[in-house]
């Protein structure tokens, strides 16, 4: 029954690639240095996935944590959603080319492309499936082998983004759980899109000589611009989750917001007063992982002990489209 039910997140996990591509790696790739990157990003390393590796490839470890916390099989599984702009191949899905690698039963499974606010979009549609009745356990994925789309020419571009997945298992409890998913709140802004695009690989530009001597087989983007839109989106996405939730700032344990850039993350905490000491960063170990970003920053702050059940959390990203979004839950 509509109503009846609301998502627990019953278990999580995350996994980066052995290889790690430093700063000082970068040095001697493209015109740039080390104390430049941290300056400017924050980031001081990031991980990339070895040749022959795929989204689904690391979506897979990732799952098999989130499995073995939530104490159940790939066999109780009602539905798959990948969060991802970098998939194994057009198609079949990547969503199900790890439901045939889990060996699930013969589930619902499909990709979400939102970019680096893909997960906070996965989330909120598996909430929606359990809050309706329809499923009871729902994994979600975000996940990304972004290294094959970045110009390693381009400073700009070159030094934000690494490769990594991330995985939460929403399950279905009763409403009067307190540890569950309180609201989720998504926009998107497409007179922005021009702000940060790969433009080649798709419909209107198919894969041709042009496009490798062009180079738009590459991420580009409008650094000044995309900061500022992102500072104002995730505040604004903060303060609706607050307001929906009538939750005051100092009540939340941990802001979780997508890892792109720390000045963004330290300017999103000061808009809305949010000490910096309860900002969950991870970008100087993994970059920026686009849909990965949040899930990974997540399970490592579990890890560490920080994240702790029974906290209220929130959640808060953007990305290319220009995509928005923000989630508050009680972990």
């Amino acid at each position: 029954m509509v109503g009846e039910f609301r998502s627990k997140v019953a278990g999580v996990g995350s996994y980066l690639p052995e290889k790690v591509l430093t700063n000082f790696d970068l040095e001697k790739m493209v015109d740039t240095n080390n104390d430049w990157i941290i300056e400017r990003t924050g980031i001081k390393h990031r991980h990339i996935a070895a040749d022959g590796v795929g989204t689904s490839d690391l979506a897979y470890e990732a799952t098999l944590k989130a499995l073995k916390m939530s104490g159940l099989s790939a066999h109780d599984l009602d539905m798959i959603i990948v969060c991802t702009v970098s998939p194994d191949q057009v198609m079949p899905s990547t969503a199900c080319v790890l439901q045939s690698k889990l060996g699930c039963r013969n589930i619902m499974a499909f990709d979400l492309s939102a970019a680096c606010s893909g997960f906070i979009y996965g989330l909120s549609v598996a909430d929606q499936f359990i809050r309706t009745g329809v499923y009871k356990n729902i994994l979600v994925v975000g996940g990304e082998v972004l290294h094959p789309f970045v110009n390693y020419e381009d400073r700009e571009t070159c030094i934000l983004f690494g490769d990594g997945a991330g995985a939460w298992i929403l399950s279905r409890t009763e409403k009067e759980n307190p540890n569950v998913i309180m609201s989720s709140h998504l926009h998107a802004d497409g007179n922005l899109g021009e702000l940060f695009v790969l433009p080649a690989g798709g419909s209107k530009i198919p894969f041709s000589q042009d496009v490798l001597n062009n180079k738009t087989q590459y991420v580009r983007m409008k650094g000044r611009e995309i900061f500022k839109n992102a500072v104002r989106t995730m505040t604004e996405c903060c303060h609706e989750a607050l307001r929906a939730n009538n939750v005051n700032p100092s009540e939340v344990d941990w802001l979780v917001p997508h890892q792109a850039n720390l000045r963004i993350l330290e300017s999103v905490a000061s808009h809305f007063e949010f000490p910096t000491e309860k900002v969950v960063v991870s970008l100087h170990e993994t970059g920026n992982t686009s849909a990965a970003s949040i899930p990974v920053a997540f399970d490592m702050a579990l890890q560490e002990g920080k994240i702790k059940r029974g906290q209220l959390i929130l959640l808060a990203a953007f990305g290319a489209g220009l995509t928005s979004g923000s989630l508050l839950l009680r972990f």
